[in-house]
């Protein structure tokens, strides 16, 4: 099944112009056109376009997303480049969920902070009978 570019719009969440300047980019070289020019997207273009998307939002730049898309176009002897390639974007991701760990544990720990002080203050305040409720 062959999809427009609208169609493929929806079904990604992505403008259509974004999804031309992947093109443009060398990220879909392989996107068909009908006789009149009309780009027609294939169930393969989509799966590429979920792989980019994921490599994308994981932080990984688009020129290295064109270089794993050229390679690919070369065949299987690019096979262990490619791995090679996901192997040390994969480390990157997970040195950045390993950062981003810390700083919600120092988030937790503010929250635990917070909420603690703001219990001890609503406690001293209804003993001293201090609790404003606004103005009467």
């Amino acid at each position: 099944m062959n999809y427009t570019i609208k169609q493929v719009s929806e079904k990604t969440h992505l403008k259509p112009h974004v999804l031309r300047y992947y093109e443009r980019e060398g990220l879909l070289p392989f996107v068909d056109r009908s006789e009149s020019g009309i780009r027609r997207y294939s169930e393969g273009d989509l799966e590429w376009l979920s792989l980019i998307c994921c490599l994308k939002n994981t932080g990984m730049a688009i020129k290295q997303i064109r270089e794993f898309v050229e390679l690919s176009l070369q065949g299987k002897e690019t096979l262990k480049e490619r791995c090679s390639m996901l192997i040390a974007h994969k480390k990157e991701v997970e040195d950045q969920i390993a950062g981003l760990q810390k700083y919600l544990c120092k988030v937790d720990h503010k929250i635990t902070y917070f909420t603690d002080q703001y219990e001890k203050y609503m406690d001293l305040n209804s003993e001293n009978g201090a609790v404003s409720h606004g103005s009467d």
